[in-house]
């Protein structure tokens, strides 16, 4: 899968993350158009990525390829990287060379941590996995990212600013023992943008949550919002399509959904239900929505009474 590109200051040199697209992986080698990095390939033909078991304390050996797919010899330094998602949209990422890695880029190494692949030439690189005793069972993805180290001037010619590329096979490893998954959601809020005057423009509201695995395996989720308002009328029923196709173990994202045409006048529940194999939660939110104006009359009424009833009651305080 190809990384995208990443911005770097040029005094640090630091590469705090790398991206790869969201999603699921698909059937062909992670590849930026200059350089690819599978799995080799083995009797059972190609693998797009690695996909490995491995009981705790074993050791797996595999192997790496690395493809240059320019006219000139190229070198790119090799490492593995711990998997999570994005807090922004629930994309699969990998930590950076510098950061801390706590699981399966922990535990793998390759037989080089740097390779020089001839022009338009191929290196396999051994890969060893060293699965700690004490490993939790479940999912411990990452990647084996192929790094160039050069930096490239950002495309507005800034001396401050540099770009370097990588590209990363991802890791799809899962130590054998119980596994639980789990979801939640939490945190649901509703914000309502409403015209001044009723009937004179589009009620909108946006509706936003935090969705959570709290389990120890990587789930496809989904996810369904219903609203219902007096009365228990439906007032929305769908399927939310902007969800993460992989949200990795232990991770959250926080996540919206925008609700065009929403109520101007109206009390009730949202419901946000999600689920995968053998894991379903929900959670629900009250809200009401009231224009403006009609807020304004509202409260001007309230006011209004409210002195009406202190001048009475002082009045009749005075008469006794």
């Amino acid at each position: 899968m190809r990384i995208r590109i990443h911005l770097l200051l040029l005094t640090g040199l630091l590469l705090t993350g790398v991206l790869l697209p969201a999603g699921a992986p698909t059937a062909h080698a992670a590849d930026n158009g200059s350089w690819s990095v599978y799995p080799a390939t083995t009797g059972t033909g190609p693998r797009p990525y690695f996909y490995l078991s491995a009981d705790p304390g074993a050791t797996l050996r595999d192997k790496v390829t690395v493809t240059n797919k320019t006219d000139r010899p190229q070198t790119y330094r090799l490492y593995a990287a711990d998997a999570y998602n994005t807090a922004r949209d629930g994309g699969f990422a990998v930590r950076g060379k510098g950061e801390r890695q706590r699981s399966v880029g922990a535990w793998a190494r390759t037989g080089r941590e740097k390779v020089t692949v001839p022009p338009r030439g191929s290196v396999d690189v051994p890969l060893t996995i060293t699965v700690p005793e004490d490993a939790e069972p479940g999912d411990h993805p990452g990647a084996l990212v192929a790094l160039d180290e050069r930096v490239d001037p950002a495309g507005d010619g800034s001396v401050a600013v540099g770009i370097q590329r990588a590209v990363g096979a991802r890791i799809y490893l899962r130590v054998n023992g119980p596994t639980v998954p789990a979801l939640s959601v939490d945190d649901i809020r509703i914000e309502h943008t409403q015209p001044l005057v009723p009937g004179t423009g589009e009620s909108r509201a946006v509706i936003s949550y935090t969705l959570r695995n709290r389990g120890n395996v990587t789930l496809s989720p989904k996810v369904a919002l219903r609203a219902e308002g007096l009365f228990g009328r439906t007032l929305l029923d769908r399927d939310l399509k902007r969800v993460p196709s992989e949200l990795l173990p232990r991770q959250q994202v926080r996540l919206t959904e925008r609700w065009a045409g929403a109520p101007q006048l109206e009390w009730g529940e949202v419901r946000l239900t999600v689920s995968a194999p053998r894991t379903r939660e929900s959670a629900t939110a009250s809200y009401f929505a009231l224009p403006w104006l009609m807020a304004g009359i509202l409260l001007v009424a309230v006011g209004g009474g409210t002195a009406l009833w202190i001048r009475a009651r002082r009045a009749r305080r005075s008469t006794a």
